[in-house]
């Protein structure tokens, strides 16, 4: 199913006026999970678990301030429930993934704190699409090359699906909470919060 704009120009030469009505497909669509343009690791990751799930599409755009709300906006959905990947890393260099909601940010102290890390700053793009596999904007929790340690912030216990990177720009997958972290042996916590919070660090 796609969601169809009409929009009608009035034009007008000499005394005719003319209206022309042009058809456009907007950037959601519904994919067949079975269909080439649709197979990442993150979409076979989710086929070989057995779980429910759901592909959308939209045209990704390259100058979008931010990836997840683009999506959310694009996908028409709740953006509360739109999650976004998000990938920290401790002294050592070592790893972490967090998933939160793309109208938040990621409370690194909460994040430390949930993996037992003592220290975590942003992981380098980098170091973080060649421990994925994945490009940025792009970067699934599901299907990741080396299976790393995560965290789903709570706020999707509220959700019976939510959405998250289908592993490429403009694909998402959306899939119970509890199955994201079955397929990647996560944990719920706390470790997003508002932008507007401006007493969490």
């Amino acid at each position: 199913m796609s969601l169809l704009e009409l929009r009608v120009f009035a034009l007008s030469s000499g005394e005719q006026k003319i209206t022309v009505a042009i058809f456009l497909l907007w950037h959601t669509a519904w994919l067949d999970p079975n269909s080439g343009d649709s197979m990442t690791p993150a979409v076979n990751a989710a086929k070989k678990a057995k779980v429910p799930f759901q592909l959308h599409q939209y045209q990704h755009d390259p100058n979008a301030p931010s990836y997840g709300l683009e999506a959310a906006e694009a996908l028409g959905q709740d953006p509360a429930r739109v999650f976004k990947t998000l990938l920290a890393a401790d002294d050592a260099g070592k790893l972490y993934v967090a998933v939160v909601p793309v109208t938040g940010q990621l409370d690194l102290k909460a994040l430390a704190k949930a993996v037992k890390a003592k220290r975590l700053a942003m992981a380098d793009p980098k170091a973080a699409e060649k421990a994925t596999g994945y490009v940025v904007g792009g970067i699934s929790p599901l299907g990741q090359k080396k299976r790393l340690a995560l965290v789903l912030d709570a706020s999707a216990q509220a959700f019976d699906t939510i959405c998250v990177s289908g592993g490429r720009r403009g694909l998402e997958i959306e899939l119970a909470p509890r199955d994201l972290l079955k397929l990647t042996g996560g944990v719920f916590a706390v470790v997003g919060y508002s932008k507007g919070d401006s007493t969490t660090t």
